[in-house]
C-alpha cells in the first residue's frame, strides 16, 4: 500500500536517483504495455519508465491463466445485447465492442507487420466464437439476437443453426450424449479469437526496450506520489529486495496497476478520484488438459447468465492456447477476499475505505443483496457441483477430468450515484487530473480486447496538442487505419481493415 509520508519527511530524502521521464508507467499489465508502445510509436523521442512491483512483468490479471483469453468482440457474449421491455435486442454495447475490437486488431496487426510483435500465433490463436442457449424462451431470444446483428456489416458473417446435426459440427463435445428431447441453438462467428494477453504484454515490452529511452523496474513499489509546482509529478519507488529509493519526475503519469490502481489513485490526491471505492472478486477455473477431451472442443462457447446473477456470472467453455498448449477451461466461478490483486494483502479492501468514498460503500453493501447471495452461493460450491454446472454444457463431463485453477483479481467499481449514495460498475473507468497529467484505470471486462480504443482515448484527452499536429495524425493512421473514421458507418473500410487483420493475425485459416 502506499505510504503517505508527510511532506517534510519527502523534502529530506535523498535525491540523487531521481530521474526526469516524459511517461510514467505504473503496473505492467496489458494496459500500460499498450500505452507505452502507442507512444513510442508516436513520437520515438518520449523518455518511458515502467514500475512494477512483482519479479515479473503481466503476473496479475494480465497472465494468460488469470483471465478467459476470450477476444471480446460481442460475437458470442449474451449479456452485451439485452432484451429491451418491448422485446428488442439493444445492440449499442455490442457495437461499440466490436469496433473497439477492431481498432485493437489493427493495431496488432501493425506491430506484427513491422516485426515489433512475433509470429501471432504466439500471442493470438483463431478459436471460433459461438453462443449456446437451450429451451423455448432462450432459443427465441438467441434467434432474436441473431437476426438484429447480422444484419449489420460488423456482424454478417455470424450463423445461427437450431439443427442438432449443424450444432455438432460446430460443438461436438457439448453436443455429445445431450437429450434430444429440449430444444437447443447456437451461432457461430469463425474468426474469433484466444488471445494470451501475458505473452502479448511480454512481446509489447521487449519491443519497447528495443526502441530505447524505456526503462522497466521490478519488484518496485510506488511509496509515495505528489504534484509539484511545476505541474510534474514526483513519484518514490522502493526496491523491495535492497530497500532502496528510486526517484521519477514525471511530466506524465498512467496508473494502470490492475486493482492496485484505486489505492495510488487515492495516493495521488486529485479531487477528481473523490468518492471511488472498490469492491474486489475473485475468478476460478474448471480446467481441463486431458488430451482426447481437449480435442473435441475448439472454440469459446458463452451461455446466458442465471436469473438475478450479475454480469460477471456469464458461464462459458473455452479452449486456451498457451505457451503452444491446448487445455479447456469453465466458468467463471466466483469468490470473495479483500486483496485487491492476486498477490496483494488483505488489508486492501478496509483500507481503501476513506471519508469520501465510506458512504457509495455503505449503499453498495446495504442494498446490493443479489450480489452478496450470488457470491454466497459460489463460495460455497463444491467439485461436484461445479461439474453439474460444467454438466449443462458438457453433458458427459467427468469430474476427474477438471481441476480448480484460481484467476485474477478483479475490482469493480464503486462510486457517487444519483438514486443512491453509490452505485456498482461492472466495466473500466478512466479517471483524469484537470490537466491530464495523471489517469487511473479502474474496473474490469472487456477492459484488455479494448485496450488499445481506451488508451486512444487516453491520448486524445491528454495529449491534445499533440493529436493534432500532422506527424503524429499520420503516425496513427497508419498504426491504426481506420482511426478517425467510423467502422460502424463505413462497410467497405471495415471489409478493408478486416481482411488486412484477419490476414495479418492468422485469424480465417479454419475451415467453413
Amino acid at each position: 500500500m502506499i505510504n503517505e509520508n508527510n511532506e517534510n519527511n519527502e523534502n529530506n530524502e535523498n535525491t540523487e536517483n531521481e530521474k526526469d521521464v516524459d511517461i510514467l508507467l505504473v503496473g505492467s499489465g496489458i494496459m500500460s504495455a499498450t500505452l507505452g508502445i502507442l507512444l513510442k510509436q508516436l513520437d520515438p523521442a518520449l523518455k518511458i519508465a515502467m514500475i512494477e512491483r512483482l519479479p515479473d512483468v503481466a503476473t496479475e490479471s494480465s497472465d494468460g491463466w488469470n483471465n478467459a483469453g476470450t477476444g471480446h468482440a460481442a460475437y458470442c457474449e449474451l449479456n452485451y445485447t439485452p432484451e429491451m421491455k418491448d422485446g428488442s435486442i439493444d445492440t449499442k454495447k455490442a457495437f461499440f465492442i466490436n469496433t473497439a475490437f477492431e481498432e485493437s486488431l489493427q493495431f496488432w496487426s501493425y506491430l506484427v507487420d513491422k516485426k515489433i510483435l512475433p509470429s501471432p500465433t504466439h500471442f493470438i490463436n483463431q478459436a471460433p466464437h459461438h453462443s449456446f442457449v437451450s429451451g423455448d424462451k432462450d432459443v427465441e431470444f438467441l434467434r432474436k439476437r441473431y437476426q438484429t446483428l447480422s444484419a449489420h456489416p460488423l456482424f454478417s458473417a455470424m450463423q445461427y443453426s437450431e439443427d442438432p446435426d449443424v450444432l455438432k459440427k460446430w460443438m461436438p463435445l457439448m453436443m455429445q450424449d445431450r437429450a434430444p428431447d429440449k430444444k437447443v441453438a447456437g451461432t457461430r462467428v469463425r474468426y474469433g479469437s484466444d488471445v494470451n494477453f501475458g505473452a502479448l504484454t511480454r512481446d509489447i515490452l521487449t519491443g519497447l526496450q528495443d526502441m530505447g529511452d524505456f526503462e522497466l523496474l521490478v519488484q518496485h513499489c510506488v511509496t509515495h506520489i505528489d504534484k509539484q509546482d511545476d505541474n510534474r509529478w514526483k513519484v518514490r519507488a522502493k526496491n523491495k529486495t535492497g530497500g532502496a529509493h528510486r526517484y521519477f519526475n514525471a511530466r506524465f503519469v498512467f496508473l494502470g496497476a490492475g486493482g492496485g490502481s484505486l489505492p495510488l489513485l487515492q495516493a495521488s490526491g486529485i479531487p477528481e478520484g473523490n468518492g471511488y471505492g472498490g469492491f474486489p472478486i475473485s475468478g476460478q477455473w474448471l480446467v481441463c488438459t486431458v488430451p482426447e477431451v481437449v480435442e473435441k472442443h475448439h472454440a469459446k462457447v458463452y451461455g446466458k447468465s442465471p436469473v438475478g446473477a450479475p454480469p460477471m456470472s456469464v458461464p462459458h467453455l473455452d479452449t486456451r492456447i498457451i505457451d503452444g498448449k491446448k487445455a479447456l477451461l469453465f466458468g467463471p466461478f466466483a469468490g470473495f477476499t479483500t486483496k485487491f490483486l492476486k498477490k496483494g494483502s488483505f488489508w486492501d479492501l478496509p483500507t481503501s475505505v476513506n471519508l469520501s468514498n465510506l458512504f457509495p460503500m455503505l449503499s453498495v453493501g446495504l442494498h446490493g443483496f443479489d450480489l452478496l447471495r450470488y457470491l454466497i452461493s459460489e463460495v460455497l460450491q463444491t467439485h461436484k457441483s461445479r461439474v453439474k454446472a460444467l454438466q449443462q454444457f458438457y453433458p458427459d463431463a467427468k469430474p476427474a477430468d477438471w481441476f480448480l485453477s484460481m484467476a485474477g483479481q478483479r475490482v469493480q467499481i464503486i462510486k457517487r450515484g444519483t438514486e443512491r449514495a453509490g452505485k456498482l460498475e461492472f466495466g473500466t473507468e478512466v479517471i483524469h487530473a484537470d490537466d491530464g497529467s495523471l489517469v487511473a484505470l479502474l474496473g474490469a471486462s472487456p477492459g484488455a480486447s479494448t485496450a488499445v480504443h481506451t488508451m486512444l482515448n487516453i491520448i486524445e484527452e491528454c495529449f491534445p496538442e499533440e493529436i493534432k499536429t500532422a506527424a503524429w495524425q499520420q503516425r496513427m493512421k497508419k498504426m491504426i487505419p481506420s482511426y478517425g473514421q467510423s467502422l460502424l458507418e463505413n462497410a467497405d473500410l471495415l471489409a478493408e481493415v478486416r481482411k488486412h487483420t484477419l490476414t495479418s493475425l492468422e485469424l480465417d485459416t479454419l475451415p467453413l
